[in-house]
Parts: structure tokens; C-alpha cells; sequence
């Protein structure tokens, strides 16, 4: 039994870590060179994703600087960030790639969040799939009384309740980010 519990607790801990992945791409208003971790750039007939064409830096709270380490990669750069539905303008200073984060509209606000809820409602999903195949994983164990497999339903139970709380301190801490 104590292996099921772990071996759930370490899965549950995979889905926060995807939920904190996902959430790390919304913009908050803030520099974070999080933001494109999704871009994919089309790069000598291959795409492949930002940070492996160029380094991403914040030096304010407002801009974001890509160096590409081929200077070939800028336009392709420019074109992905254009192209992505970020609503980023990117400029071209020859060697590098400036961003300037606009502040956030009420209304793009609204829309993070509700990004935001639908990534935390995933990491639920998530979570209550690994506990429906721990407990069926308990209910398969030999030679356990109905006693014994109760309380492991219990303790099953427990865990779940302590990951979605997780969930919910994430969604909670992205929601200030990106009202604040």
C-alpha cells in the first residue's frame, strides 16, 4: 500500500509541475521570457522552439531581449512571435529582437484568467485520474482485508484533497499576477 501512496503522490506531483508549466506561458503584464516557451521558429527547414535558436533576457519589467545565435534566425524569430497569439510586436535592432510588454487591458485580464481556471481545471482532471488508478491499484492488492482497503481509499482520498488545494494555490497565485 505505502508504494501505491507514493507512487501517487509522485504522479500527482508531475501534474502540479505540468499545471505550473502551462501557467508560466500566460502573461501577466511583467518581462518573462516564460511567455515564449511556445513559439516554435521555422529555422533551416525545421521548427523548432525559441530558446534553441536564441537566449531570452528581461532587463526591465517591461522588455524582453532575444539574441538569436545565428543572426539568419532573426527574421524567422520575428515572424513566429508576429504570427503567435501573444499580441506581442516585436522589433528588429540588427543583431537582437526587443519586446516591450504592453500593460494588460481589463478585458486581456478577463481573458488570462479564464486561460488561467482552464489550465487549473486540466491539473484537477489530471489528479482525479491518478486517483482513480490508485484506487483501482489498491482494490487489485492480495490478501488485503475490506477493512485495509477502506482506509487506503481514505488516505487515497486525503492526498487528492491536498494536490487540488495545490491546484487552486497556483491558480491563485497566477490570478494575483495577472491582476496585479
Amino acid at each position: 500500500m505505502k508504494e501505491i501512496f507514493a507512487d501517487t503522490r509522485a504522479r500527482m506531483t508531475k501534474a502540479i509541475e505540468a499545471l505550473e508549466n502551462s501557467m508560466s506561458v500566460l502573461r501577466t503584464g511583467r518581462a518573462n521570457p516564460g511567455i515564449l516557451k511556445k513559439i516554435q521558429v521555422e529555422y533551416y527547414g525545421s521548427t523548432m522552439p525559441i530558446d534553441q535558436v536564441a537566449s531570452i533576457t528581461a532587463p526591465d519589467a517591461r522588455t524582453l531581449v532575444i539574441q538569436p545565435w545565428d543572426r539568419g534566425a532573426i527574421n524567422p524569430i520575428e515572424k513566429a512571435i508576429r504570427d503567435s497569439d501573444l499580441g506581442l510586436n516585436p522589433n528588429n535592432k540588427g543583431d537582437s529582437i526587443f519586446i516591450s510588454i504592453p500593460a494588460l487591458t481589463e478585458e486581456r485580464r478577463k481573458d488570462l484568467i479564464k486561460n488561467a481556471k482552464g489550465y487549473a481545471e486540466e491539473g484537477r482532471v489530471a489528479i482525479r485520474n491518478v486517483r482513480k488508478s490508485a484506487l483501482d491499484e489498491i482494490k487489485k492488492v492480495e490478501g488485503v482485508g475490506d477493512d485495509e482497503i477502506k482506509r487506503g481509499e481514505a488516505e487515497i482520498q486525503k492526498i487528492t484533497d491536498e494536490y487540488i488545494k495545490k491546484v487552486d494555490d497556483v491558480l491563485d497565485r497566477k490570478e494575483q499576477d495577472i491582476l496585479g
